[in-house]
């Protein structure tokens, strides 16, 4: 069986690059510096991670349900909370590191495999105007890398 054509071959290609480059940089933190918060009130390499790990989690749940409807609605997702609630903190660095991950390796299996025909469901997010299933998946390669450059710049 052949692989059909999604239209998402370049944001595939990017976020498997992006997730290599960036494993491979953050393997190089140390646990120490992984827990140093820049300024009171901002998060730690772990904490930025853990989000990551978060938008990994909800936007899988995001660009499978929107492929099997029509439009759909999302709850909003309170960032801060989440981090807070699930003690990233507390976490091995090289945990956090290596679930991040494999699941953005999975996620680009899943966008590789989207079918065509759903790129263009609509998805609304918490009080957010529409967006297509499409622009979700691009729009989280470009959040992951938004971050990460924070990280390891």
């Amino acid at each position: 069986m052949s692989q059909q054509s999604t239209g998402l071959e370049d944001v595939v290609e990017d976020l498997n690059a992006s997730v290599e480059h960036y494993a491979a940089l953050l393997h190089r933190v140390t646990e120490e510096e992984s827990e140093v918060r820049p300024a009171p009130g901002k998060w730690s390499k772990k904490e930025i991670l853990g989000h990551l790990i978060d938008s990994a989690s909800n936007n899988h749940q995001r660009f499978v349900r929107a492929q099997l409807a029509g439009e759909l609605r999302f709850p909003a997702y309170d960032q801060d909370e989440w981090v807070a609630t699930q003690g990233y903190h507390r976490e091995p660095w090289a945990l956090l590191v290596n679930l991040w991950k494999g699941y953005n390796l999975h996620l680009a299996r899943v966008m590789k495999s989207a079918d065509s025909r759903r790129l263009g469901n609509r998805c609304v997010i918490g009080d957010d105007d529409p967006v297509t299933l499409e622009f979700l998946m691009r729009d989280y390669v470009q959040h992951l890398k938004h971050h990460m450059k924070q990280m390891v710049p």
